[in-house]
Parts: C-alpha cells; structure tokens; sequence
C-alpha cells in the first residue's frame, strides 16, 4: 500500500461560522482572519494505492459551479486534483473509486463536471465506484433547511445517474473495517448524519482522515465546534472520545481542511488534549 497527499485547492471561510460560539480574540490567534473575516482552508484529499485499486478519499469542489458561487470562497493558490495526481504519475481515469466521508459541497463536488456540450453532468473520474453510506446519501438528497445549501444536488444525483453509486455497510465498532474498503472507519454524526472517518494503518502508523471532525489544528479544544454543525453537542462528546483516543494511541491526524498543517499528533494536558507535533506527509512517511 501506498498512500498520497491530494491538494485539490484552497479557499476561504468566515472564521465566525467556522469556530460557532467562540470568540475572534481565541480562534484567530490560531486561525488568523484577513480583513474580510475569512481564513485559509484547504481541500485536502488522500489517495490510496493498492494493488491494482485507487482509492481517492474526497474530492474537494470541482470547478463546475457559477463564478458568483465561487465568489464566496476566495480560491487562492494552484492546486488541483488533476497537478496533484500528475505529480505522482497517475491521471483522474486511474482512479477505480472514489470514498465520499460526506456529500457538503467542499467534499463531494469534484466527483462531477459538466459534459462537453453542458447540456449535463458526467463523473470526473469516469472508471470509478463512488462510495457513501445509505443513511448518509438519504439525508442528502433530502436535506434540511440547515444543510440544504451544501448538499446541491448536482453534486450529488448525477452520481446515482451515473450507474457507479456504491453504498459500504457500516462496520461494527469504530475503525472496523468495512469489507468493500481498504481501512477502517469511524462514524459520526454531529457534522452531518453519518460523516465517515477513515482510519488507515501505514508504515507502522494509525493515519486517521479527519474530514470535519477536526478541520484545523485550531479546532482541538472541545468548545470549538464549527457553526455549520447539525448537532454541535453531539460534536462535543465524538470530538472527546476521539480525542482521547487518538492522545492515548499516537494517532496522526491527516487534516483535510487545514491550510498550512497536514497532519498533527495530540497530547493530553491540564486543559485537555492539545497539539503535540506538526508533520508534512512527506517528513513523516519519506
């Protein structure tokens, strides 16, 4: 097994929405706000290569949505999924399936482009399974007045359309190994209903894909919690026990959405479980 770092792109977003009840004067010492109010967010994707599979965890945006939508997010940078996977010698019609932790926009909208004449959609990475969970994907395509604006249903149908919509079965336990993938996983459920954390064992480490979990190192004590959640006091409960877990195993923690941290190990203190060490990918496992 082999395993890559996917930048998909960076972007922005409001460090209100994105640390809920806690005040600019905490969170912005760690996640430093530009005069808009905004912070730097990646889309950070995981590429798994095994055998004769390519599992790719997430997609990021895409780049099919309107000028307007994407004049809400302040892309910045170079990346896309497209350099990234060519840096390591792969093409987008390598990928045998695509592993979806949820189906928010920032996660699931690079899955799908227009067609050539765009008269309509098709998947970007036309030889591979798409892989969500039937609870999940129910509470997508019927979204409430909360999520509805991050659930966008070309995003998501066409991937039902297409033929390829896989859905795992959930393993019992958490990290169990589902049998249609390559890793464990972990389900939670105060982000969104049925959010799936992958948990990867690799070079002797317990790699862990935060997706929404933990976006940003700065979001490691409890009380930060992200405004977007469904239910923030589910949040609370599934952030501490992962927490502690991870404190208690040496967990590295693959931070999908942190701009300029990929991965971060914790530890416990006096005030709970904090920020041990930084690594990039390629310190860590080249």
């Amino acid at each position: 097994m082999k395993l890559y770092p996917i930048e998909s792109g960076n972007f922005k977003l409001d460090g209100g929405a994105m640390f809920g009840v806690v005040p600019k004067s905490l969170w912005n010492r760690t996640n430093p706000a530009d005069s808009n109010n905004m912070i730097d967010m990646a889309a950070r994707c995981l590429l798994i290569e095994n055998g004769d599979r390519l599992t790719l965890i997430d997609t990021g945006m895409g780049n099919k949505q309107s000028e307007k939508f994407f004049g809400y997010y302040y892309q910045w940078g170079d990346h896309s999924i497209d350099k990234s996977l060519k840096q390591y010698g792969f093409h987008r019609d390598d990928i045998t399936d695509v592993f979806l932790t949820h189906l928010h926009f920032d996660h699931c909208g690079g899955a799908i482009q227009w067609n050539k004449d765009r008269s309509g959609y098709e998947p970007v990475f036309k030889n591979a399974k798409f892989w969500s969970n039937k609870d999940h994907w129910d509470w997508a395509v019927h979204p409430n007045a909360r999520e509805k604006a991050s659930f966008l249903k070309e995003n998501i149908l066409p991937i039902e359309e297409s033929g390829h919509l896989h859905f795992v079965d959930k393993p019992s336990g958490d990290f169990a190994k589902a049998n249609e993938m390559d890793f464990g996983m972990l389900f939670a459920d105060g982000h969104t209903d049925k959010q799936m954390i992958p948990h990867i064992d690799y070079k002797g480490k317990k790699l862990v894909f935060m997706a929404d979990l933990l976006p940003t190192a700065g979001h490691l004590p409890l009380p930060y919690v992200m405004g977007y959640d469904t239910r923030p006091l589910l949040t609370l409960p599934e952030k501490e026990k992962f927490l502690n877990k991870a404190a208690d195993n040496n967990y590295y923690l693959f931070l999908e959405h942190d701009a300029h941290n990929q991965i971060i190990t914790v530890k416990h203190t006096e005030k709970g479980v904090r920020l041990d060490q930084v690594f990039t990918f390629n310190e860590l496992f080249n």
